[in-house]
C-alpha cells in the first residue's frame, strides 16, 4: 500500500526530488596569524649594533681641513653603510639613538664633543642630515635590492650614496655654516666642496661593503624585502 502523503509520479515524469533541511551557515574562521611587529628582536639587535658602529666611527680622529672647525671624519661612510644594509627606517633608528645617546652627554661626536652645544658650531647642518641621510639612502638601497639582481648591486649603491649625499648632507651642511658661522653663499659652498673627494670615496667603500654583507647574510634585508 502506497503512502497517501507521497505523491505518486505519473507515467513518464521523474519523480520529485525530496526536499532537504538546508545546511547550516559555518561561521567564519577568526585568522589566529598574530599581527606582524614592525621590529623584531633581530631589528632591535641590528639598531643598537650599528648604533655603536657609528659611535666608533666618530673616534676615530678626523682630518681638519679650513678654519670653521668641520672635519673629515668616517662618520658619513658609517651612516651610509647603516642604510646601505640596514634600509630606511631601521637605519635612521639607528642613526636616532646614537644622537641621542650623544646629546645626553656621551662623548661620541667626532672629537669626544658630546651634549647640545655641538649643535652651534659648523658641524651642525651636517648633524642635521645624518638620520635623513641614512634613511633615504636605506630606502633607495630597498629598492635597488627588490629591482636589481646582485651582480648589478654595487653601482647603483654607490649612485645612491653619492646622491643622497649632496641633497641631505653637504646642502644641511652648507646651510649649517650659513646660520652658525654667518657665512654667505658661496663661502660655505666653497668651504663645503673639499668635502666631495673623500664622501665619494667613502660612498664606494660602503657600497662594496654593502654588497658583500648582503652577500654573506641576506636576512639582514634582502630576503626581508623581497
Amino acid at each position: 500500500m502506497s503512502n497517501p502523503t507521497t505523491p505518486t509520479p505519473a507515467p513518464g515524469r521523474p519523480a520529485p526530488k525530496a526536499e532537504t533541511a538546508p545546511k547550516a551557515e559555518t561561521p567564519p574562521r577568526e585568522s589566529t596569524r598574530k599581527p606582524r611587529r614592525m621590529w623584531d628582536s633581530r631589528s632591535l639587535a641590528l639598531i643598537s649594533v650599528f648604533a655603536a658602529f657609528i659611535a666608533a666611527s666618530a673616534l676615530v680622529p678626523g682630518i681638519p681641513v679650513g678654519g670653521f672647525g668641520v672635519p673629515i671624519t668616517l662618520q658619513t661612510l658609517a651612516i651610509m653603510l647603516t642604510g646601505l644594509v640596514l634600509g630606511g627606517g631601521r637605519a635612521a633608528a639607528a642613526v636616532g639613538l646614537y644622537l641621542v645617546l650623544a646629546f645626553a652627554g656621551l662623548p661620541i661626536f667626532s672629537g669626544g664633543r658630546a651634549g647640545l652645544q655641538v649643535m652651534a658650531g659648523g658641524s651642525a647642518g651636517y648633524i642635521v642630515g645624518f638620520v635623513l641621510a641614512a634613511f633615504l639612502v636605506g630606502v633607495a638601497a630597498e629598492q635597488i635590492i627588490r629591482r636589481l639582481p646582485a651582480k648589478r648591486r654595487g653601482l647603483w649603491f654607490f649612485l645612491a650614496a653619492a646622491v643622497v649625499s649632496v641633497f641631505a648632507s653637504h646642502l644641511p651642511g652648507v646651510l649649517g655654516m650659513m646660520v652658525n658661522l654667518k657665512l654667505s653663499w658661496q663661502a660655505a659652498f666653497a668651504a663645503d666642496l673639499v668635502f666631495y673627494p673623500g664622501d665619494l670615496l667613502k660612498d664606494a667603500v660602503a657600497a662594496v661593503a654593502a654588497v658583500a654583507v648582503h652577500r654573506a647574510f641576506p636576512d639582514v634585508l634582502v630576503r626581508r624585502v623581497k
